[in-house]
């Protein structure tokens, strides 16, 4: 089985935005930057949540899905005390079924508030 790299812009880390795995797609960590660039845009915690799933939804739409084929996250929110309006914002993005997801806290640097990945399905003729 072949590995096929999705790449947004000029990325100039040793990453690809996605992988493509016959009819799967591993994002990598979305976090609120310029995915043209690579520069962190700050912002409250909600813009920067907001941000990092249009980014998540950019890349997985140059894949070939999109948001309702995710089937599992990955999340990481630098405070605890962000972990309600993380919810709140996880519910108005995301319905049921949810996907399956692990949250992890107190993991990200002092430049993040907020950062998430992916698993997805994508149809095998995309």
């Amino acid at each position: 089985m072949t590995k096929e790299a999705v790449i947004v812009g000029d990325l100039k880390l040793p990453f690809s935005h996605a992988v493509r795995v016959g009819n799967l797609i591993f994002v990598s960590g979305q976090a609120s930057v310029d995915l043209e660039t690579g520069d962190i845009i700050g912002g409250s915690f909600a813009e920067e949540v907001v941000r990092s799933f249009q980014n998540l939804q950019l890349i997985l739409e140059k894949a070939g899905t999109s948001w309702e084929n995710i089937v599992k996250v990955g999340c990481y929110v630098r405070r605890d005390d962000d972990l309600p309006e993380f919810n709140r914002l996880y519910r108005e993005h995301f319905s049921e079924p949810f996907p399956a997801r692990t949250t992890i806290t107190n993991c990200l640097p002092p430049s993040l508030l907020f950062e998430i990945d992916c698993v997805a399905l994508v149809s095998e003729a995309s």
